[in-house]
């Protein structure tokens, strides 16, 4: 028999591999892992929600930017000369596109808190911030890509289930 991890001959009655170390329960088939092998979902969504909390971050502090470079400089673009007109529109515009970005910051803050939590809403709300996503290249599309290949499969639907609900997949 040998290791299924690194290919070294092993024993019958042999628990551990002598080159990479991993333990086997010894069966007539051959060695069988000692414990069963986490699903994508687990293996990636404590990543997955660290990184939308990260992106989150970059979100918050543009709109925060954003919102202060429209509600200061905007406003004083008439006393340095620039046409009224354009501060018109402008500055109503600048301040409605900062507290859009400072909201999804805020949801994007919410679904990476509730992926670490494991909370059963997390997995929906984080699929729709996914497509999403996908528009805001480069950061967001990548977010937005791994997220898909991590939540969006039917059977990672089951695996998350599992997750929050502390069964074995």
């Amino acid at each position: 028999m040998f290791c299924d991890r690194c290919g070294a001959s092993v024993a019958n009655d042999q628990r551990f591999c002598g080159r990479c170390g991993r333990e086997f329960v010894g069966g007539v088939g051959g060695p069988v892992l000692a414990f069963p092998p986490r699903s994508r979902v687990a293996e990636h969504i404590r990543l997955v929600g660290i990184l939308w909390l990260a992106l989150s971050a970059l979100n918050a502090v543009g709109g925060a930017l954003l919102f202060i470079v429209a509600n200061t400089l905007i406003l004083h673009l008439p006393e340095m000369g620039a046409p009224s007109e354009t501060t018109a529109w402008l500055h109503p515009l600048l301040t409605s596109v900062a507290i859009l970005v400072l909201a999804k910051a805020v949801v994007g803050f919410l679904a990476g808190w509730g992926l670490l939590q494991r909370e059963s809403w997390a997995r929906m709300l984080t699929l729709v911030l996914a497509f999403l996503a996908l528009f805001h290249i480069p950061f967001g599309t990548a977010l937005g890509i791994y997220t898909l290949w991590v939540l969006l499969p039917a059977a990672s639907d089951a695996e998350y289930r599992a997750e929050v609900f502390g069964k074995a997949a």
